[in-house]
């Protein structure tokens, strides 16, 4: 099994309604993202997928969520901006973006600081 991963980042602004703590406030991350693939075999270039159509489709998802409050977006309206919920957003996004290349999106891990972070694991 060989498994790639890129990282790419955003900005944005958040607050966690139902969390009650100093996240209910207004608030912002500079988020990095993490995105693997993986794939059992290699593309007759002898990769899983070409790094710069990965980044391409990993930056078209992310545009939307760039200098936002991710709260306005129609997503987060009946559900909290959280880092878990931020990682399935962009891992559900991703995966159509992904249709018709090799491997099979793996897993999004969006960290909101150097020490905290959620991973999503789609299906």
């Amino acid at each position: 099994m060989y498994e790639i991963t890129v990282h790419s980042h955003f900005s944005g602004a958040h607050r966690l309604r139902y969390l009650h703590g100093k996240c209910e406030e207004l608030h912002g991350h500079n988020w990095k993202v993490e995105v693997s693939v993986v794939s059992n075999r290699l593309t007759k270039e002898g990769v899983v997928i070409d790094f710069g159509i990965l980044k391409q489709k990993v930056e078209k998802v992310l545009k939307p969520l760039d200098h936002t409050y991710l709260n306005d977006l129609p997503y987060f309206s009946g559900i909290e901006p959280s880092s878990e919920n931020i990682a399935k957003y962009i891992f559900d996004r991703l995966k159509g973006e992904l249709k018709g290349h090799q491997g099979t999106l793996k897993n999004v891990t969006a960290w909101e600081s150097e020490t905290s972070s959620a991973t999503y694991f789609g299906r």
